[in-house]
């Protein structure tokens, strides 16, 4: 499309929404969140009562002399997703976000996470807790500045925070006369007592390799020439998070919902590889592939979970030096290491490495796009049969997608919990149906489903906002801009290794233009059957810089409170530029082109005549004029983002 003609018509609608003034911010309604001000205070059915819980913790800091303890939304491996077993600021506070901290003091409770989450935090968690809405961990630190009296101890898990945000928290605390003190004990847990979900019993399988980038010891290799050809020489790399072990043996599990990883960690030497796990999970298939040569530099020593921290203890006594990656590394694992014998790096070798996904990889992650974009492409048809005769509600759309996900070839299920969104509850960035409360989706709303899917081959994100009647003047500007931030940024060319949070802002640029923003990241990597929020790739600044043959996803959006919400995620991969290309255009022949076989040789006729009617390509005038409901629907399958860039 001419950016002169969009430029025009943007700026027509920009003076049109100034002179009739957009439609004030509504608030959202209040019947289904907590109100502490009355008496007795409301609270809605999705509440959990938390006083025995907070009760007996408080018990359990009087006996460890502790004033308050920190409650991250974390595991021992820094997982973002985490094990039923490890929701304990779930369990503690009613909040299941998946992102928040906890601080329990002798007489309050409070939560601070990030914007996606507040009304989810209000819905679920009664009146002993307090919400706090600004994140940073210096907000923590000054709230616990004002609630515990100085000489007083504050204490946290230290197995629970990695080493940087041990030491923002000691640098906030410091000079204070409050002391931060690492209780390997976890107090939840010893609260939790018989509840705590058990640890996981399913095997941990072999991935075979029709579906590896390499088998695992090329892996091995590459990390030790890695080892070598670092200035400082390092003799060892230690990995804690999942996705390294995972990825790294090519080994996958259960462990985490919509996750398939494993508890685990790993102890790469020059010489010796030692993973940590429960051998008794290990699949015959796995403890082959793992022994197969043995012994030898390439032999995999299987050893119990729990004596990580005193192998990487005993290992540290010699003359070594060991390489850890800060971001996913333990307080508590890192003290164990003597400081003269690390090598620091925000990163390990492992992590960055699986970052850039090699030929085969991409070949794979195509692959799985292709198909996902099948059942995406199914779900839409069914939606534009079944919504106008009032059929569909949020909670059986999310449910009727993940069932044609499941059909196709090599799924092994949904990669998150679908969210499927109409009106008010698609401006909760992160909302998710349940079967007790679910909105019916309606010709009147907008409606946004963002799902993906874990194939053998790679792991799928999509996310598209669509609406089936006629939009107001400012929902049609406002999906427009996404549309555009997501465009923009797709084209973008830029040097390599090029910081993601330096081009972010062109996904926001549209937006920002007329005042309006999203309060979430704007993409993250993607893994190979791994985690569908794969780091370090994306927008943030603690992200890798982009190279070529990373995967990300792209997804700005808008979220008016009350009302509704909008977001476009596409996912895309970091090539060498070609310029000069009609980017809608070129990308509907491409899907034409890749997607149109497959639904073909399945004889979906009427998906394939849906698909060819609506990737036809544009002229200049049809792509202005086009409206809200035809730019969802046209855009839908475009999670397979051609291999080039405009």
């Amino acid at each position: 499309m001419p950016s002169s003609r969009w430029t025009t018509w943007a700026w027509m609608l920009l003076l049109s929404g100034c002179a009739m003034g957009w439609p004030k911010q509504s608030s959202s309604a209040t019947s289904d969140i907590r109100n502490c001000t009355t008496s007795p205070p409301f609270l809605p059915p999705t509440v959990t009562d938390t006083s025995a819980q907070l009760n007996a913790l408080r018990q359990r800091m009087q006996f460890y002399n502790i004033s308050a303890y920190i409650v991250p939304a974390t595991d021992a491996h820094m997982s973002e997703y985490i094990a039923e077993r490890d929701a304990r600021l779930a369990w503690i506070s009613g909040f299941t976000g998946s992102a928040g901290t906890g601080v329990v003091t002798t007489k309050k409770a409070a939560l601070w996470t990030d914007s996606r989450y507040w009304t989810q935090a209000e819905r679920q968690m009664d009146c002993n807790w307090e919400l706090q809405k600004i994140v940073w961990t210096d907000s923590i630190g000054e709230w616990l500045l004002q609630e515990i009296p100085a000489g007083e101890n504050i204490g946290l898990d230290p197995f629970l925070f990695s080493i940087d945000l041990w030491n923002s928290y000691a640098h906030v605390l410091q000079g204070s006369s409050r002391t931060l003190v690492p209780i390997e004990d976890n107090l939840v847990d010893l609260v939790w007592g018989t509840q705590r979900p058990p640890s996981p019993t399913s095997k941990i399988y072999l991935l075979p390799e029709t579906f590896t980038g390499s088998t695992w010891q090329e892996k091995v290799s590459g990390i030790r020439s890695q080892m070598e050809k670092h200035s400082r020489s390092p003799t060892a790399v230690v990995l804690s998070a999942l996705e390294e072990t995972a990825w790294l043996f090519n080994l996958r599990g259960d462990d985490i919902s919509y996750n398939p990883v494993f508890f685990s960690y790993a102890l790469l030497t020059t010489s010796d590889i030692s993973l940590f796990v429960d051998r008794n999970r290990l699949s015959t298939e796995a403890l082959q592939s793992l022994s197969a040569q043995c012994p030898g530099p390439l032999c995999v020593q299987v050893e119990e979970y729990d004596q990580v921290q005193a192998s990487v203890q005993a290992y540290a006594q010699g003359d070594v030096r060991v390489w850890i990656g800060t971001e996913y590394t333990t307080y508590g694992l890192y003290g164990v290491i003597p400081q003269d014998k690390l090598v620091e790096s925000s990163y390990s070798p492992v992590m960055t490495t699986k970052a850039v996904k090699n030929a085969k990889e991409q070949t794979l992650l195509r692959a799985a796009h292709v198909r996902d974009a099948v059942a995406v492409i199914q779900y839409l048809l069914w939606l534009e049969k079944n919504v106008p005769k009032g059929l569909v509600d949020e909670f059986s759309g999310a449910r009727y997608v993940d069932k044609l996900r499941r059909e196709k070839e090599h799924c092994r299920g949904a990669s998150f919990e679908t969210i499927s969104a109409s009106g008010l509850n698609a401006a909760l960035a992160h909302y998710s149906p349940s079967n007790v409360s679910s909105r019916k989706l309606s010709m009147d709303e907008m409606y946004l489903s963002d799902s993906g899917g874990q194939y053998l081959d790679g792991t799928t994100d999509i996310t598209r906002t669509v609406h089936w009647g006629e939009p107001t003047p400012f929902q049609k500007e406002a999906y427009t801009r996404v549309l555009m931030g997501n465009i923009d940024l797709a084209r973008l060319v830029f040097p390599s290794e090029t910081s993601g949070r330096v081009v972010e802002a062109f996904a926001r640029r549209a937006l920002w233009e007329v005042g309006l923003n999203y309060g979430h990241g704007t993409g993250h990597g993607i893994g190979n059957f791994l985690s569908v929020h794969e780091w370090p790739v994306g927008f943030q600044s603690n992200n890798m810089p982009l190279v070529k043959g990373m995967f990300t996803s792209i997804e700005p959006g808008y979220y008016q409170e009350g009302e509704f919400g909008i977001r476009i995620e596409d996912v895309a991969l970091v090539v060498e530029a070609q310029t000069k290309i009609q980017y809608l255009n070129t990308y509907y022949e491409t899907i034409r082109q890749r997607v149109g076989p497959e639904l073909q040789r399945r004889q979906l006729e009427e998906e394939y005549e849906w698909l060819r009617r609506n990737t036809q390509p544009f002229s200049r005038g049809t792509l202005v004029a086009a409206s809200l409901g035809t730019l969802a629907i046209t855009s839908l399958v475009s999670t397979l983002l051609p291999d080039r860039q405009a």
